[in-house]
């Protein structure tokens, strides 16, 4: 706090009262700085510098195309900090219900369409190599770390090749796919802002690739905080589909969006156990039944998959069975 207020002393907003507003998955921190009812945002990456240049980079690349990113107040990119449009406290998560979801969804997936619309050129390609990087995140995290401290669950030779051949058959699916759009990699409901009225605002975007089509619809719909019937968000699925005024079938369209989401809830798997184990950040825990469910529900749907779904069903009874 010291070196926040240290920076602040210097800035225009001197004098404003410095209050915690947030602090997200990885090492940055949000304040609020007040004056009145005026305030702005202040992102603390003094931890990860690295992460300043990509948002910058990302959020010129949103505004261009009329996404609702945070305006640029003020930059410090020696010490990590940058004074942002504040969007307030308001976010999907906090205001989703059965009575909503599907005009709030519907809303959100119109700012995926204006997101694609980005330039996407020269940001880090979401290639074959790192859709597996990603993924071995949960064979490090969940499948080794985690089961073996709380479950004492060793996979077998056969299992752990049951696992790699999977992974090669979901990034093939996943890179067969429509390609080269900007993605946001985790637009969902924590990430989604509603500053005013009949407005959205997009944030937490600073790791933006180059890369598929579906990944930021997968994020929205199959979001590891909160899930509706699958009915639903396919339909809303497709509603994108419609939107994009894509060629292509139903049952296309849906397997490419449900080899995503395996790809990222086997990912998210692994981040969430690791931000337990390596970070403390336990209460990410309480998320991994339904992301484990979702990955479930899409493995057990195409043949190709359904030995894996086997092993993860098998994984979570042994989680149930221990709990009870």
């Amino acid at each position: 706090m010291q070196a926040v207020k240290a920076y602040v002393a210097t800035t225009r907003w001197s004098g404003w009262t410095v209050e915690l507003a947030s602090a997200d998955a990885s090492f940055r921190r949000y304040f609020r700085l007040r004056h009145g009812k005026r305030t702005v945002m202040l992102m603390d990456s003094s931890l990860e510098k690295e992460s300043l240049k990509p948002f910058l980079d990302v959020t010129d690349r949103l505004l261009h195309t009329g996404v609702k990113a945070p305006k640029i107040l003020d930059a410090n990119l020696k010490e990590g900090f940058l004074i942002l449009e504040d969007f307030g406290n308001t976010h999907y998560l906090n205001v989703l219900d059965r009575s909503n979801f599907k005009a709030l969804y519907t809303k959100a997936i119109e700012e995926i369409v204006l997101m694609q619309r980005a330039d996407a050129k020269g940001l880090p390609p979401y290639d074959k190599a790192f859709l597996h990087r990603e993924m071995e995140l949960m064979c490090e995290w969940f499948l080794q770390k985690y089961l073996q401290k709380y479950l004492h669950v060793h996979l077998s030779h056969d299992e752990k090749q049951t696992v790699k051949e999977t992974f090669e058959i979901i990034s093939n699916e996943v890179l067969a796919q429509p390609q080269g759009l900007l993605v946001h990699r985790d637009y969902h409901s924590r990430n989604i802002m509603i500053p005013q009225q009949g407005e959205i605002g997009v944030i937490d975007y600073q790791d933006a690739m180059n890369g598929p089509l579906t990944y930021d619809l997968v994020s929205l719909l199959k979001d590891c905080y909160i899930a509706y019937d699958t009915h639903n968000i396919e339909a809303l699925a497709l509603k994108f589909r419609d939107m994009k005024h894509l060629p292509v079938d139903d049952t296309t369209f849906l397997r490419w969006f449900d080899f995503t989401g395996m790809q990222r809830h086997i990912k998210v798997l692994g981040i969430f156990c690791r931000l337990h184990l390596r970070d403390g950040k336990s209460g990410y825990l309480n998320d991994l039944p339904l992301t484990l469910h979702y990955l479930i529900q899409a493995a057990q749907r195409y043949e190709k998959t359904r030995d894996f779904a086997i092993l993860l069903q098998k994984i979570t009874l042994l989680n149930i069975t221990k709990e009870s």
